[in-house]
């Protein structure tokens, strides 16, 4: 068998510390540690004490300086000048990274079923498999890569909008306050009640607008009552002429009775001036004091509303912050009692006996999904050789797998982790038997085999689940349309048969 070469240098070769030793899918090994970080060997060297080190690690040791081995220190070996560690006085062990590449791995994030070497670990999943557990930069929020996009488009409260109206974009969380400033926000006069008026152009229409109510103009020395343009422009010409007469002739009675008063003031200033001239700078004054003691009291009243209106605002935010305590309790729980009725689900499901009948009912439409790829597989709920023996469950394709695609229905079993794996003999060498059940009783479709003990689908598993194993040709398709008996009601039945002998 030829040598197997390195993995070609990654752009990110020799910035990385060493692999999580629980990629490792066997027995981890003392020689395949990094000195320093004590994780698996990434990028070996070895240093002139015969010590290895990660790259990454090496040259962080040396970064500041010759640094001695603390390998050496630990084993009471250390001896100068083989146990400097310096620049340059380390070289790349194409050995120990061979053997270290060839070791067989699994995906450390949880719910990932991927395996394969060290290296093809590196190459072409660490970095990239959809259950990473990644930090969103926005919100903070750790999430699995796979849930990423749908986290940006639908969840992250920071994410980024595009205004409907004016297209502009701005956070989730200010969305009231740009309403309350976007110049396209549509608006409603309160004159001529037309809609969808661009807050832009707003103000130009309520200028034209002749229904729309402004202030009096002389609203600046007291009148309340708001008027329409409409009225203003047409209220000359609304006046009849004999009114404009009457009110003319009203005008000159205003003028005599004002001509009378300034004669009478004329009188009062000749006689008695300074005392008139007193009284009313007394009158002015008492009226100053009163304006005064009002605008005192109305600033104490104001002042005592902003104490309160604080006060209301820092409760009314604590109060907020409670309910985000309360939604994100709520879905926690929501998320424990789905997880929840799932294993109820299970438990009820489960055989402890070795034989479990599964029943897949809504048959079409489960081999249309499957035919156009949406779920190309199903899994069964798990079942038992005994209530502390091996757990294992059934997949199927319903358009096929492999050889089977598009011809056949192919069906596998599948040898899951269990509570009591370490009490169970490995491999696991039981006899299994598969069939799909004529609901006639006549003619079942029956296949078994013995399991290979030197696959990795029957050795004790380090996931969740291992590799499945079975029949990719266990029914033709044909073979299934042409007779009913196997599919009635749109259900179908599987029977999984499991010899117990030895056990």
């Amino acid at each position: 068998m030829a040598a197997q070469e390195p993995s070609p240098p990654s752009s990110l070769e020799g910035n990385k510390p060493g692999f999580p030793k629980k990629i490792l899918a066997n027995n981890l090994e003392e020689k395949h540690l990094c000195n320093s970080c004590q994780k698996i060997l990434r990028r070996p060297l070895q240093a002139q004490c015969g010590h290895r080190f990660c790259s990454f690690c090496f040259h962080k040791i040396v970064s500041s300086g010759p640094q001695n081995c603390s390998a050496c220190i630990k084993e009471d070996l250390f001896e100068e000048p083989t146990s400097i560690l310096k620049q340059g006085g380390a070289f790349p062990d194409n050995a120990a990274r061979r053997e270290v590449e060839a070791l067989a791995a699994v995906c450390p994030n949880e719910g990932c079923t991927w395996t394969g070497t060290i290296k093809e670990f590196e190459a072409s999943h660490e970095g990239s498999c959809d259950f990473m557990i990644i930090l969103c930069p926005s919100c903070k929020e750790l999430m699995r890569a796979n849930e990423q996009e749908r986290h940006n488009e639908r969840e992250c409260p920071e994410r980024t909008l595009n205004c409907k109206y004016c297209k502009e974009p701005f956070l989730l969380k200010n969305i009231k306050a740009h309403d309350e400033i976007c110049p396209k926000y549509p608006m409603i006069c309160e004159g001529c009640a037309k809609k969808k008026i661009p807050r832009e152009k707003y103000v130009d229409h309520i200028k034209f607008c002749s229904k729309f109510k402004a202030p009096c103009r002389f609203h600046v020395v007291g009148c309340d009552t708001s008027v329409s343009r409409h009225f203003c422009h047409n209220l000359l010409y609304s006046l009849q002429p004999q009114s404009l007469e009457v009110a003319s002739h009203k005008l000159q009675e205003l003028h005599q009775s004002l001509r009378d008063l300034e004669m009478k003031m004329s009188q009062l200033s000749g006689v008695g001036a300074v005392p008139v001239q007193g009284l009313k700078v007394s009158t002015f004054e008492n009226i100053v004091c009163v304006l005064n003691r009002e605008m005192e009291r109305s600033c104490a009243t104001m002042e005592a509303y902003n104490r309160q209106h604080r006060l209301d605002q820092d409760k009314i935010e604590i109060l907020n912050n409670k309910v985000r305590q309360l939604e994100r309790t709520v879905s926690l729980r929501d998320l424990s009692i789905v997880e929840m009725e799932g294993k109820m689900r299970e438990m009820s499901a489960a055989t402890y006996d070795g034989i479990f009948v599964w029943k897949i009912s809504d048959f079409t439409k489960k081999r249309q999904d499957a035919v156009a790829g949406r779920a190309p597989a199903m899994f069964s709920p798990a079942f038992y050789t005994s209530k502390y023996g091996y757990k294992m469950c059934l997949r199927i394709y319903l358009n096929g797998d492999g050889t089977g695609r598009g011809t056949h229905l192919s069906l596998f079993f599948v040898v899951m982790r269990g509570h009591c794996d370490a009490l169970l003999k490995w491999p696991f060498n039981q006899k299994v038997t598969l069939m799909l059940l004529d609901q006639n009783n006549k003619e079942h479709i029956i296949d078994a085999f013995r399991p290979d003990i030197s696959s990795s689908s029957f050795q004790r598993p380090v996931s969740d689940m291992n590799i499945a194993s079975g029949c990719p040709l266990f029914c033709s398709l044909s073979k299934l349309d042409s007779k009913n008996s196997y599919i009635r009601d749109d259900t179908i039945f599987i029977k999984a048969i499991v010899d117990l002998t030895g056990l």
